[in-house]
């Protein structure tokens, strides 16, 4: 009695491990590889403990245990209590430069190497020149914004 017990354990424990690597923590690969390994041992003990004849009766029914569970899992959509169910539609820093325009002056706050940090209306941006190194405190212009990168040049 304890024989079958131990196999059906392994197997019933190692597909359900298969069964969370594939919905809850796809990519782990550790997970579904100890699920595999308890599989494969509950067969194998079938094999070792009741004889061949009920040891390929045990693979059988594994096998078709194991794709009827992944497929009723899939069909059932059972990972859908967990997935995400909304979507991200905003941008990063989506308004930040609204403010600006070209032509505002302002004053760098870091040495521009040549990205750097300037101040521009009160707030501190990251901005580039067009190659150029400048020195903290120097004054600056803006002559353009292309998606989220500030362009300034030098003046005197």
């Amino acid at each position: 009695m304890i024989d079958w017990f131990t196999v059906l354990s392994l197997i019933l424990f190692g597909l359900a491990l298969i069964v969370v690597e594939i919905i809850f923590v796809p990519g782990t690969t550790l997970v579904g590889l100890i699920g595999f390994g308890m599989l494969a041992l509950g067969v194998g003990l079938s094999f070792s403990y009741f004889g061949n004849t009920i040891g390929w009766a045990t693979t059988g029914g594994t096998a078709l245990l194991s794709a009827l569970t992944i497929i009723y899992c899939f069909k059932s959509n059972a990972w859908g209590r967990f997935s995400l169910k909304t979507s991200i539609d905003s941008k990063v820093n989506e308004g930040a430069l609204k403010d600006l325009h070209v032509g505002i002056e302002g004053v760098t706050v870091s040495a521009l190497r040549p990205i750097g940090k300037a101040e521009l209306n009160q707030q501190v941006y990251e901005v580039k020149t067009f190659g150029d190194y400048l020195d903290t405190g120097k004054k600056i212009r803006i002559i353009e914004i292309v998606s989220n990168q500030i362009i300034v040049e030098h003046i005197n």
